[in-house]
């Protein structure tokens, strides 16, 4: 992906945020945005309009809980945190993407 401020691609964003969550501990939906661009270096671009409907999504299907807390500049926000499911979740697809990353890349080498 070389083109800056890119859009996610599809059915990677769950993903994204089961990792960052994993990794970071409970941060909140901007804090998550932030860190999967920062990780990106620039390469992707997280807005309200698609952060906030993944949170909500994995929410429903319990692979992360959300509490009320008090954001590093005194705002109240919601913080979420990855669940026992969302870690099993989380194995799974990053087994899968490491299967279709190989055999992408394969199909992409190969010649005729």
């Amino acid at each position: 992906m070389s083109t800056p401020g890119a859009e996610v691609p599809y059915g990677t964003l769950d993903l994204m945020v089961l990792k960052t969550l994993a990794s970071m501990g409970p941060l909140h939906g901007f804090g998550i945005a932030r860190r999967i661009e920062q990780i990106a270096n620039g390469a992707l671009a997280l807005n309200q309009g698609t952060i906030y409907p993944a949170l909500l999504r994995l929410e429903q299907k319990a692979w992360i809980k959300s509490a009320w807390g008090t954001s590093e500049n005194n705002r109240r926000a919601r913080f979420y945190s990855i669940t026992a499911a969302g870690r099993r979740q989380l194995s799974a697809e990053t087994e899968l993407w490491e299967r279709t990353v190989t055999i992408v890349s394969r199909l992409l080498k190969h010649e005729s």
